[in-house]
């Protein structure tokens, strides 16, 4: 027997519908998806470790809260229900993931204190050049 739960789109606040079993295992809702996580659309199944979430664009059904809402509702923007993963029994934190995926390593030193702005001056009658 399936249950009707709403999310929320991260990037405008639009309600999806997703049928559930009984047993939610939600981690997050998030814009992006995690790393190492499959995903799959909401009609496909999902349930029962068949994928680890459910990849969404808002707006594709009308909202729960408004049956008779226009289908362009929503922003069209994709986000990702993510369910919690378990591995030899210890849940995964997906901000931690261990894949050879490419690795980011930010300066010690700081860099610049600020990025370097366009060259020329712009003085009180306004810039140099340009639009006008």
């Amino acid at each position: 027997m399936g249950y009707p739960v709403t999310y929320h789109c991260p990037h405008c606040g639009t309600l999806v519908e997703l049928d559930r079993d009984g047993y939610l295992s939600d981690k997050a809702v998030t814009p992006y998806p995690f790393e190492g996580w499959e995903y799959a659309d909401p009609d496909e199944p999902f349930e029962d470790g068949a994928a680890d979430g459910v990849a969404f664009v808002c707006g594709e059904s009308p909202s729960p809260a408004d049956e008779d809402a226009a289908d362009d509702e929503g922003c069209g923007a994709r986000f990702y229900l993510s369910f919690v993963r378990f591995e030899n029994g210890r849940e995964i934190d997906p901000r931690r993931a261990d894949t050879d995926g490419e690795r980011v390593e930010l300066a010690e030193d700081g860099g610049p204190e600020s990025p370097r702005g366009p060259d020329g001056t712009d003085g009180p009658s306004g810039p140099t050049g340009g639009f006008y």
